[in-house]
């Protein structure tokens, strides 16, 4: 047989792009609901952006350190201005806000939150896409303490506002300022080092899955991984490697007591103390509000990657434990971050604009609920299905389907032309909770039949024989037509709790 000719175009999606199908949305649209809920009790504002910003309006914060500008999707327009696609929401609200406050229209500080698809220009892998949502919350104008301390409640407000409970997630806070100091405690400081510091930062961001001892070797020579893959370390004496240990492993139960040690490493560098009195300060004010270390708490391995971050450093982890690609358990990890970026704003301006700001990664926690099988998707997402019994009668159907509709029910006649069999199974395929069926026998006495195909999937399995399930005509009323629009809100109503 010989083989058929391709006469067109491939079928196929972009390479680290995904199709994004109707429960995903639903229940991404339903999680994105609690979270703005959550941002606007705050008093956060909404925002919306372009997708597209002038590409040195981005500047250098971008995907890598070592090669800015190129994990962005760029292109030239007809007057040959660089433009580019949206790295994160961050860049795009500085933009914003230095408009704002050079023309006086915009009152600080300025509170807003944002939610839409950012790009990145990166190398694809397993659950690592190009286009992902990122849903933020940002103050910008002012430096109070009390504005990193807000953020961190707030993430932990809209964690549990989404499902997850206290014990299953925290709050991780370190500041910029205390890195910075003990790179200057460690000998690292300075332009010069500033590679080096990329490299002993990245380490100290393995902490949680390598350990003192592996984070250790990235700070020396290199690692090599269990497949034989070598990391080419940061080349520190193990004295200048002694010192990051040690504010990695610093002793105590409480964040005060853990910060009481670190305050000693960087206490004679120019930044480190002023870091740790902010922490101390929003941990505090944390403790205050209730939200105890056990929400909220100060760990050093908290580094964040973009090099924008100038001071206080968030990320939400979730800590329950999942199998990854390897089959090891692990922690499922963080699903969101941010910090201050006081020079972001000033970029624009010639003038500081103090900004702290937190981003939730919905793609990631929408694989947490996966993960903890919280049955995000609703388990009546579909619509009713009025099957079509007779083909001369579909006024009678559109006009069944019509009240459904009208007393608020999703419903869809059947529109195609296959018998009951094939439209059953559309049926299955939709999702639907129920049917309506109305033969000639039902209509010569004023009765539809509903069944409930999700209790119906339920019996099935305890059936083993047909007789059984003719008899017993498992999940199947007959009811009033009059009755119809009652009797499927009872349905709905049994399968959304």
């Amino acid at each position: 047989m010989a083989k058929k000719r391709e006469t067109g175009p491939k079928a196929r999606l972009p390479k680290g792009f995904q199709d994004i199908g109707t429960g995903d949305i639903r229940a991404t649209s339903r999680m994105l609901a609690t979270i703005r809920e959550v941002f606007e009790r705050y008093g956060f504002e909404p925002l919306e952006t372009p997708a597209i910003e002038y590409t040195d309006a981005l500047g250098k914060f971008l995907p890598d350190l070592d090669r800015p500008n190129e994990g962005v999707f760029s292109f030239q327009d007809e007057d040959e201005q660089w433009l580019s696609l949206r790295y994160d929401l961050t860049a795009p609200l500085a933009r914003y806000v230095a408009e704002g406050l050079k023309e006086q229209k915009l009152a600080l500080p300025f509170r807003r939150y944002a939610v839409g698809p950012v790009w990145r220009n990166e190398k694809p892998g397993p659950g690592r896409f190009r286009q992902f949502m990122q849903f933020d919350a940002d103050t910008v104008g002012t430096d109070n303490i009390a504005a990193d301390a807000e953020i961190c409640m707030l993430a932990a407000d809209a964690i549990e506002a989404l499902g997850i409970p206290r014990g299953q997630y925290v709050i991780k806070v370190s500041n910029r300022k205390v890195l910075d100091g003990l790179m200057e405690a460690a000998g690292i400081g300075g332009d010069e080092n500033f590679a080096v510091r990329l490299t002993v930062l990245r380490a100290i961001d393995k902490f949680d899955r390598l350990g003192a001892e592996g984070v250790a070797l990235l700070l020396g020579a290199g690692r090599k991984d269990e497949s034989g893959d070598f990391t080419k370390g940061a080349g520190l004496s193990s004295d200048q490697a002694g010192k990051i240990i040690g504010y990695l492993t610093a002793p105590g139960v409480t964040g005060a007591e853990k910060l009481a040690r670190v305050d000693g490493l960087v206490r004679d560098s120019s930044a480190g103390p002023t870091g740790v009195s902010e922490l101390a300060g929003m941990l505090q004010l944390c403790q205050a509000a209730g939200y105890d270390q056990s929400r909220v708490q100060f760990d050093p391995a908290c580094v964040r990657g973009l090099e924008y971050y100038t001071g206080p450093v968030f990320e939400a982890e979730l800590t329950f434990q999942v199998k990854n690609e390897d089959g090891q358990t692990v922690r499922f990890g963080s699903v969101g971050g941010g910090g201050r970026y006081d020079g972001l704003v000033e970029r624009f301006l010639g003038q500081k604009v103090p900004a702290v700001g937190f981003s939730i990664g919905v793609s990631r926690l929408q694989a947490a609920f996966a993960a903890l099988d919280k049955g995000n998707a609703a388990a009546a997402d579909g619509p009713v299905v009025v099957l079509v019994m007779e083909k001369d009668r579909l006024a009678d159907y559109q006009k069944m389907t019509q009240s459904l509709r009208q007393a608020g029910i999703r419903a869809e006649m059947y529109l195609g032309t296959a018998g009951m069999k094939a439209q059953m199974k559309y049926a299955d395929r939709r999702g639907a909770p129920c049917v309506v069926i109305q033969g000639g026998d039902e209509r010569a006495k004023g009765e539809v039949q509903i069944k409930d195909l999700i209790e119906g999937a339920k019996a099935s399995a305890t059936i083993t024989d047909s007789k059984e399930w003719r008899e017993g005509r498992p999940a199947q009323i007959s009811v009033k037509e009059e009755e119809l629009v009652a009797k499927v809100r009872e349905v709905l109503a049994r399968h959304q709790g």
